[in-house]
């Protein structure tokens, strides 16, 4: 799943001064890089029992999909108990629920069941880790940690997804699944020990539930400049479509599970590299009029996916997509923060931010379906020729709400 940020040059290393950063950080890492190892487990297990795109594309998408619903469910846990407690029952809930996902022969039925418990169980985690940040990181340094755990948190993906198809391409996706499960396990003790202990919240008599969102949504609609950015935003799902179908993909092109994990490193090594140069050498008042030309690049190199170029050259167009995606994201999420005011942004953002999470589920499961019907490769093409279609369209409407 995609979530970039702005990266300062400078500073950067000053965080890890603080011993709790330190543990947070490590743990966070630690848990990203098993997470990877774990979908490429996950898609190699499914496809090989199946032979099926629709149920390799259907558990990749519950690998983020049900965040919705622990966000809305969940999340409040972060503010009634303990923030460090609440993490490290999470970490341990998943660990024994990733351990029984690698027994062998578990019916997939049961396998999408302990998968969409284990990412509910990401959102009081996500929510206590957010909340907690702050606290560890006062003042600037909270941007500074922030910076570092996007950085850090890409790169520990592409680790994951890049030794996760070597390591399951030698032992049984089980196994690796296993590894996932001591990943959660290292992290809550890395959490347990590094953190200090602090009494749980005091009761928040903010207002939640479906009223602030809907009322969120109403004044996004209402403008038209952040309603193109939004839409510009949820576009993005199109894009990860490749990632989700990499093992029939390379199944396609007669290529084993090292390929996969390959292929599924391509987006997020682009990711690091489109972030680092946008904002390295782009100028400021460039970045607002490239958004509707990169949102269409993005696009672009997944048509080429017709031609079935082979595995390599498929890593790398799938790694320019990659590159254009995120840094038109980027900028599109900066864009609006900077639109909406300063006592909306918490509503708009969780409503923009969740709408990514529910577009790149619904893409992938289209992307899936196609697959079935017509082939990867193809499938791959169509959801680049739909983001190109859909993204020219907003990109207009953008432009025209700017004038």
């Amino acid at each position: 799943m995609r979530d970039r940020a702005l990266m300062p040059g400078t500073g950067l290393a000053d965080v890890f001064r603080i011993r709790e950063f330190r543990f947070l950080w490590a743990a966070e890492v630690l848990s990203i890089a098993g997470d990877q190892l774990a979908r490429v487990a996950l898609a190699v297990l499914v496809y090989g029992r199946t032979g099926s795109a629709v149920w390799a594309a259907g558990v990749y998408a519950l690998t983020f999909l049900p965040a919705l619903a622990g966000g809305v469910l969940l999340s409040g846990l972060a503010d009634r108990y303990s923030r460090r407690e609440v993490m490290v029952v999470a970490d341990v809930l998943r660990a024994l629920l990733v351990a029984v996902m690698a027994i062998p022969r578990l019916p997939l039925p049961l396998l999408a069941a302990l998968l969409v418990v284990v990412v509910l169980l990401g959102s009081p985690f996500t929510a206590a880790q957010g909340a907690l940040l702050p606290e560890i990181l006062p003042g600037d340094r909270y941007e500074r940690g922030l910076a570092v755990r996007q950085i850090t948190g890409q790169t520990a993906q592409l680790a994951g997804f890049a030794t996760g198809g070597l390591l399951v391409a030698a032992v049984d996706p089980g196994p690796a699944l296993l590894g996932n499960a001591a990943t959660f396990v290292v992290s809550a003790l890395l959490i347990r020990l590094g953190l200090a202990r602090r009494e749980r919240p005091r009761p928040s008599s903010v207002e939640t539930g479906t009223s602030s969102t809907a009322h969120a949504l109403r004044g996004i609609l209402a403008d038209p400049r952040r309603r193109a950015l939004m839409a510009l935003a949820w576009l993005i799902g199109w894009y990860v479509v490749p990632e989700a179908l990499a093992a029939p993909y390379a199944t396609q092109l007669g290529a084993g599970p090292a390929a996969v994990g390959l292929l599924m490193a391509a987006d997020p090594l682009g990711s690091i590299v489109g972030a680092w140069l946008f904002v390295r050498f782009v100028p400021g008042e460039l970045r607002d009029r490239l958004v509707g030309v990169l949102a269409v690049g993005a696009g672009v190199p997944l048509l080429l996916c017709a031609l079935r170029p082979g595995i390599l050259l498929s890593a790398v167009l799938w790694s320019l997509s990659g590159l254009l995606s995120t840094a038109y994201l980027l900028q599109t999420q900066a864009g609006f923060v900077r639109a909406t005011p300063p006592d909306e942004r918490g509503r708009a953002i969780g409503v923009a931010a969740s709408g990514i999470i529910a577009a790149q589920g619904l893409a992938v499961l289209a992307g899936g379906l196609l697959a079935d019907t017509w082939g990867p490769a193809t499938a791959i093409t169509v959801a680049g020729a739909i983001g190109v279609l859909l993204c020219a369209v907003c990109a207009i409407a953008l432009s025209a709400a700017d004038r």
